[in-house]
């Protein structure tokens, strides 16, 4: 019997599970994935995934992998688990893989885009998948302080408060994307902290409504003081876009033909 490990390239609408890792009593990404994972092969697979997305977080470019010892193609694996996946979930792609593969230590950058609606009134048609906010915001301001994320830094003061191991991380891009009314900070990074994009966009947030100064922002970043950074920005906003990889590990699932929403 040959055993092999496939990746997926995932989409999904995070509001309706608790996140992407299982977990008892709860709805997620992952206990769904291996539901129909065993409906499709009759196998108890365990799913790993690229990166852990919490409660109410989407994904367009969600990568996982798991061992089958199916003998079907890839191709049928999209086919067939789209089958039995729920409407909110579904896989774009599958490729086999080196069975060394992790699609979390593998990756090279990881990238999240979180939307932002300016409006007056609320937006019942956005509010599930952007933070809708009232004016005023200075999207100068936003750019600017969006710019301050650049680099290899210590990021503890947007992790929380207790936090053991390294905080430190490379940002290698961080913009805000769009005008007013509609804009999506970008941020790739080679890893993340828990909650980190979203504090980082709570800052920025803060900064364009005149709530905090770049300086604040500034001397936030160099004290890095665990915790410090202050709101969370919700997270329905924001979405896990792309995981990058080196092409001998797994080549862009653009090369098979499958658009990319972002």
């Amino acid at each position: 019997m040959t055993v092999r490990r496939l990746a997926l390239l995932l989409q999904y609408d995070g509001a309706p599970f608790a996140g992407s890792q299982r977990q008892p009593h709860a709805p997620t990404i992952q206990s769904a994935l291996e539901t129909a994972i065993a409906s499709l092969t009759g196998e108890e697979a365990r799913a790993s995934f690229a990166g852990r997305t919490d409660a109410g977080v989407h994904a367009a470019g969600q990568v996982a992998s798991f061992l089958t010892a199916s003998d079907l193609e890839p191709r049928r694996f999209v086919r067939g688990l789209n089958h039995f996946l729920p409407a909110s979930i579904a896989v774009q792609a599958a490729r086999e893989v080196d069975p060394s593969f992790d699609p979390r230590r593998c990756a090279r950058s990881r990238e999240y885009r979180y939307a932002l609606r300016i409006a007056p009134q609320r937006q019942p048609l956005r509010e599930d998948r952007a933070w809708v906010l009232p004016p005023p915001f200075d999207a100068g301001s936003a750019r600017r302080a969006a710019a301050l994320f650049i680099g290899r830094r210590d990021f503890a003061a947007f992790a929380k408060a207790g936090i053991e191991g390294s905080t430190v991380r490379r940002v290698s891009a961080s913009k805000l994307l769009g005008e007013p009314p509609d804009l999506v900070y970008r941020c790739e990074a080679d890893a993340f902290l828990q909650h980190q994009v979203r504090r980082m966009a709570g800052a920025i947030v803060e900064v364009a409504r005149g709530r905090r100064s770049l300086a604040d922002l500034q001397r936030q970043l160099e004290e890095a003081v665990p915790g410090s950074a202050g709101s969370v920005a919700p997270a329905k906003g924001l979405t896990l876009a792309n995981v990058r990889y080196d092409g001998e590990t797994l080549p862009d699932w653009m090369d098979s033909g499958c658009p990319r929403p972002y």
